[in-house]
């Protein structure tokens, strides 16, 4: 069978883009360790306040250990709920010391919701049913937004929260 010179070169071409993509691929799954998140957790999207992480009193920041937090958080229409604080007001900021180490966790009530901390490596999605978690260490200090990146409806542009990474001393 005869090939056309440039018949082969198209053919060398996309062989190499293909085993170029696949050794790519195979070095970030197996050298690497990454992997698809997993749905282990799972919360009743209706029953959400329910859950231990989830209640009204576990919600926003949490310290855990000398220098580890969780935030927990429900995605809703339009809103991120951090809970309230101790007046009753609800929470539009949370502050977090540099150097935390940081566990997000999230789910929703209603619809797919993205949960991007702009500028982080924080970027999740959140589904209803599930819980989505990420662990993160902030470096430096500075104020974040964290932004819903996945369009939810037609308030979806509402959907913002901030995120100040803190001086401890």
């Amino acid at each position: 069978m005869h090939l056309h010179k440039y018949e082969r070169i198209w053919l060398i071409f996309g062989i190499s883009s293909l085993v170029l993509f696949l050794v790519v691929l195979g070095v970030g799954a197996f050298y690497k360790g990454t992997q698809p998140p997993s749905h282990l957790a799972t919360v009743d999207p209706t029953k959400v306040e329910e859950h231990e992480a989830f209640r009204e009193e576990n919600l926003g920041l949490r310290k855990v250990g000398e220098n580890d937090y969780i935030v927990s958080v429900i995605a809703s229409a339009f809103n991120y709920n951090f809970g309230k604080d101790d007046e009753g007001n609800t929470i539009r900021k949370i502050e977090i010391p540099v150097g935390s180490n940081v566990l997000f966790q999230a789910t929703t009530t209603d619809v797919i919701h993205g949960f991007q901390l702009a500028g982080t490596n924080v970027n999740m999605m959140v589904e209803p049913g599930y819980i989505n978690s990420l662990k993160t260490t902030f470096k430096k200090t500075g104020t974040y937004t964290l932004i819903c990146n996945e369009y939810c409806g037609t308030g979806h542009h509402l959907m913002a929260f901030e995120v100040e990474v803190i001086d401890n001393e």
